[in-house]
């Protein structure tokens, strides 16, 4: 049994890696991988430049407001503006040559007084500005406005410079559980943890599509009676499991060593930062992983992500697999294994949100369900909306699973591999695990 276990098992790698098609498909996805880790360096390279700054120019023709400007827009700066990259300037030039003189990084402002609302003003530019630099300027010049006709109504100076000083902030979070950074960590985590989980969703789907191909190409060609004729049922169930396995976690290895590549030419080629501010830079991101405590729990949050998926691989492998012994055609296993993607999508969009669900009894029995859990329960252990307890439980439940799959689920294939009726296939199904 063990060596024709092994001979399946190197026929189906063999079907799946020694093809051009592999080859081909992988280069681009190396070269993809690597290119949307340096996208803005390509962009650059193109004629684009990230680290190019803005250049505002004032043209203040009240000789009052620039330096209220100046001011506000440093009190205006948020973590989506990054006003390192924005060069303000005054000019003395009239609206026609600025105008004339106008580059495609130029901004240009022309504040003018009004008798009706103090000062009114004209944002000036060849292309379109950031959104949310544009509002930050209208909000510097609204600030700027008030203060000067605050100024321009015999205001006490002391009382003036009191109504325009920044407002000292602290904060004070109650519960002793929660601290500052919290505010931010959940932000990033929303973020950050599903970008890292696509890659995974995408290659769900594929093993899933793999497998069910795989076993209806056997059966609709018909060699699989000239199969199971020689092996049993059990040991081609396990030759299609784990060469699909395997091949998912070479898949696995390759995304990785891209991703690693793309990351250090990334490094060492200086890439500018595409971000939409400072804080969204990896040093940043990872100063405040830090700060929070996040990067203490990566200890045995990584290993019980790693198992988890390993498991999950497994779990979609053998329903997968199940499904396939009872359809036909390829058609068929598509419908079969729609509700397959549709839980998985599920557990993909609760990946996107779980930031938000603190506190919720829901995430956390959600959490625990198989197929889904290993979408779920990393990011709300990095987050510690649940603790190490509640993950090994989701580990325990998706083992128990997996052998009930394995138990029940055999019987199934016995039924299903040699059967090309269409009909009545969830009354075999039944059947099958009941005799």
């Amino acid at each position: 049994m063990t060596n024709k276990l092994k001979y399946l098992i190197k026929i189906s790698l063999n079907k799946k890696i020694k093809t051009k098609w592999f080859v081909i498909v992988n280069i681009l996805l190396v070269l993809l991988v690597i290119g949307m880790v340096n996208l803005d360096t390509i962009i650059s390279a193109f004629g684009g430049d990230f680290n190019e700054k803005t250049n505002v120019i004032v043209k203040d023709n009240t000789n009052e407001v620039y330096d209220l400007f100046k001011t506000n827009l440093g009190l205006s700066q948020n973590y989506l503006t990054d006003l390192e990259n924005v060069n303000l300037s005054k000019s003395e030039e009239t609206r026609e040559k600025l105008i004339e003189d106008i580059d495609s990084k130029d901004v240009v402002i022309i504040i003018n007084n009004d008798d009706t609302n103090t000062i009114k003003a004209e944002i000036i530019s060849d292309q379109f500005v950031d959104t949310v630099l544009y509002q930050t300027l209208t909000s510097a010049i609204n600030s700027s406005k008030i203060t000067l006709s605050m100024s321009k109504s015999n205001i006490d100076p002391y009382e003036l410079a009191s109504i325009n000083a920044p407002v000292d902030i602290s904060r004070n979070i109650l519960d002793e559980t929660k601290e500052e950074e919290d505010e931010h960590k959940s932000f990033f985590m929303g973020i950050i943890f599903p970008s890292f989980i696509l890659p995974f969703f995408m290659l769900i789907i594929f093993l899933v599509q793999m497998i069910g191909g795989e076993i209806n190409e056997e059966k609709t060609t018909r060699s699989m009676e000239i199969i199971i004729s020689n092996v049993s049922p059990k040991t081609h169930f396990f030759s299609k499991i784990i060469a699909s396995n395997i091949f998912i976690l070479l898949q696995v290895f390759i995304l990785f060593i891209a991703g690693l590549i793309g990351i250090l030419i990334r490094k060492y080629t200086a890439a500018s930062s595409f971000s939409l501010g400072s804080e969204f830079d990896l040093s940043s991101i990872w100063n405040t992983l830090v700060s929070s405590g996040v990067s203490e729990r990566l200890i045995y949050v990584i290993p019980i992500t790693i198992i988890l998926m390993f498991l999950s691989f497994l779990a979609y492998s053998l329903i997968a697999g199940i499904l396939a012994s009872m359809t036909t055609s390829i058609e068929d296993f598509q419908q079969v294994q729609t509700p397959i993607i549709l839980i998985c999508l599920f557990g993909y969009y609760l990946s996107m949100l779980a930031p938000t669900f603190e506190g919720s009894i829901f995430i956390k029995i959600v959490s625990y369900l198989p197929f889904i859990s290993v979408l779920i329960s990393p990011p709300l252990l990095l987050l510690g909306q649940i603790g190490l307890i509640d993950a090994l439980i989701a580990i325990a439940i998706l083992s128990g699973t997996i052998y009930l799959m394995l138990k029940y689920g055999m019987k199934i294939y016995k039924v299903g591999i040699l059967n090309y009726s269409t009909t009545k296939i969830w009354g075999k199904m039944f059947k099958a695990i009941k005799d």
